[in-house]
This record gives C-alpha cells, structure tokens and sequence, in this order.
C-alpha cells in the first residue's frame, strides 16, 4: 500500500512550526504503508532533493517561500508548487491514494489534477475554510477570483473519497457546499504530552532565553500574521504599563510573521518594557520556552471565519500544562470554558485583558486547578495517540 502525501509546508520534528503531518504520516509508516511526502524545501536549493526520514519517503521540491514576501510573491509560490507538484506527483509508481493537506486550496487542485490525470483517489484535508478565510481578511478582493476559488473549493470537496476538518466549525464550512455529512470527519490538531509537560523550572533556562522568571509571562506562540490580530496584545501590553503603570506581566512572543516588525515598532513607540521577542524555535525549544511561562494566549483577529481555527499553538499549552487565553468566540472559547482550563476575553477589548491578568496572576490555587485541566484534556481528548489513530481509521477505508 502507499499513499503519495502532499504538504507544501511539511516539518519535521526538529524544525519550527506544525509537525502534524510528520505524526499522520509516521503513523502510516508505522502501519506499513508506504509514504512518499511532497513538499517544499526548507532552505534555498539548487535542485529538487530526496530522503528517507524515519521511515517516510521526502520529496522537497525548490521553491521559495516566506511569511514576509509579497501577496503578488505569494500567488507565486503557489501557483509554482502546484506545476512541481503535478509534475513530480506523476511520475510516483503505484499509488493507492493520494492524501493533500492545506494550506493554501491549491494543495487540493493538486490533488484533484491527479485525479483526473492518473485516476488516483485523494482525501483532502481543510486546515483552514480557503477562500473563506483570505476573503475574510481581505487578502483575495476580486469578485472573479473569489467565484473562481469557491467554485474551485466546490469540485475539490466533491471529487474527493473523503475531506479531514480540522474542527467543528471546518467541518460545517465543508457541509454548507453540498458535501455529505458521512463524507466528513473532524480530526482537531493534536496534543504532544511527551514532548510539551511540566517539569522543573531551571534558572539557566531562563536566562538562555532572557524570560524574567520574576515576572508573570503570558506567552503567544507560532505564527504572528495579519490573522493573529497581535496589535491586541500590544495594546493589552500598552494599558499595564502606562495607564495602570502595573510592572508584574510580560508579554512573550516566539515566533516569526509578517506583523513582527510592526508590533516591535509599536513596543518602540510606546516604550514598553513588557513585551519580548525571541524568536522562532523548533519543538524543543518552544517546549522550554511553554515551560517557563505561566499562561499562553492565542489570538485573532475579530472575524467570523477565524472562530472556527484549530490553533496548534493551543494544543501544545494544553500538553504543557498552560492554562490558555483566548480571544476568539468559536470551539476553541468552549474548550477552555467547558474543561475549565482557561479564559475568554474580548478581542475588542484589550483592557479586559489587562485587567483579567491582574485579577488572576496571584490566583495560585485557580492558576493550578487549571493548569492540571489543561494536561488532563490534552491526554485524554486531544493526544496525538489518540488522533492519529483517528487519522489511521479513516485512511485504511480508501487503502
């Protein structure tokens, strides 16, 4: 058996950002399938290059890309995965199905291309509701483009054995166009509880990473996009500071996005003292990074289309231990609600952040009943043991 894996922005454990196709496809490995991951490759390449990562088949394919390059640059790099992908797709022997993975909607064009040119069956996976989501945030604003990728994200549903959600809201996206209900299974992102937990906190670690361990650290971590609304937490940073002139909280950011270097001129612009940058960091490090903290914050922008993220960020404070903040009124407000594991504030009100931190950080006993809630819910709901087998479940229905 084997399935061809398409991700154009496929980790490994050891890079930055999401592992969960690493996991899925290990999964499969793990269970005698044959993998053969198509994606792009990290760094700047000569040429398309090939290896064989823990049982999984990697095909990196040159193309560039980066969260600071231009939407026109972006298209591009799109669109010129698209052309590799198809290219190279066709010429793998022996493939019993195709599994594509967004974003962006092109990764299912390229699935469906293959479809029609080599007869194979795909599963297509919505990490995020395209064109939806773009639509929403202004990034895509022609009425012809915008019919043409809802038209687009319509066939691709249609043509697929089945589509993967990445959460409840994902999923009801996928039914509203016409997709059968029994053709949709929900698989959120996934906790990692043996590599984020609590442990020791250790002074050498603080310092390596220049978080004050005598400060109250609310960490974002991941992404820092247009999407995430980060001006947020700026703003909630602002009003400790300077309007309620409070200098227990910091506010710490690992990551790397194309909002970055605005946000650090609005921490210029403001004199902040509170708010740190360090960086990207692969899952060790963030690991480190969550274990030093006391609260983890995922934010976004006020739209509905954001409510229905499934944000790994999430997932991996969960693991660690972190009680979580979150400013978006989808799943993920009843998650720390329903599990009691954290709060909602208003993603329109940035002094109800402040104030709620104030109100909360000496709250020891509340701090911990929901820190042990938060583990708890990533061990026995969200587990990647658990999800995976999921994953596996639905995969050998099409093997």
């Amino acid at each position: 058996m084997k399935v061809l894996y398409i991700h154009q922005y496929f980790n490994l454990p050891e890079e930055s950002g999401t592992t969960r196709s690493y996991w899925f496809a290990k999964k499969l490995v793990d269970n005698g399938v044959n993998v053969t991951m198509l994606t792009t490759g990290r760094t700047r390449q000569t040429e398309t290059t090939e290896m064989d990562v823990n049982g999984i088949h990697v095909v990196y394919v040159k193309n560039e890309y980066s969260q600071y390059f231009s939407k026109l640059r972006k298209v591009y790099s799109f669109c010129k995965f698209v052309v590799q992908a198809i290219l190279r797709g066709c010429k793998e022997k022996n493939v019993d199905l195709v599994y594509a993975t967004s974003t962006p909607l092109t990764v299912g064009f390229i699935a469906l291309m293959l479809h029609k040119l080599k007869g194979w069956r795909y599963i297509f996976e919505v990490r995020d509701l395209w064109p939806e989501f773009p639509i929403q945030v202004g990034a895509i604003r022609n009425k012809y483009a915008i019919k043409l990728l809802r038209k687009l994200e319509k066939s691709i549903y249609e043509n697929a054995v089945h589509v993967v959600a990445l959460s409840p809201g994902m999923r009801d996206g996928v039914l509203k166009c016409g997709t059968p209900e029994d053709k949709v299974t929900m698989i959120p992102n996934m906790s990692k509880g043996d590599l984020f937990y609590p442990r020791d906190k250790k002074d050498e670690l603080y310092e390596k990473y220049g978080i004050d361990k005598t400060r109250f650290n609310v960490l974002h971590a991941g992404s820092m996009g247009v999407a995430n609304g980060l001006d947020y937490i700026i703003h909630a940073a602002n009003i400790l500071q300077n309007e309620l002139h409070d200098d227990s909280v910091d506010f710490v950011f690992a990551g790397d996005g194309a909002t970055k270097p605005k946000l650090e001129a609005m921490v210029e612009e403001y004199g902040l003292k509170n708010v740190r940058f360090l960086g990207r960091f692969n899952t060790e490090g963030i690991s480190d990074v969550m274990n030093l903290c006391d609260m983890s914050i995922v934010s976004f922008k006020n739209l509905p289309i954001l409510y229905t993220n499934s944000p790994n960020k999430m997932f991996d404070s969960l693991s660690a231990a972190l009680p979580v903040i979150v400013n978006s009124a989808g799943w993920t407000k009843g998650i720390v609600e329903d599990y009691k594991c954290g709060f909602y504030v208003d993603p329109e009100k940035p002094d109800e952040l402040a104030k709620k931190l104030l109100e909360i950080k000496d709250k020891k006993e509340l701090l911990s009943e929901m820190s042990k809630n938060a583990r708890k819910v990533s061990l026995e709901v969200f587990d990647k043991s658990i999800l995976t087998e999921k994953f596996l479940e639905v995969v050998k229905k099409y093997l």
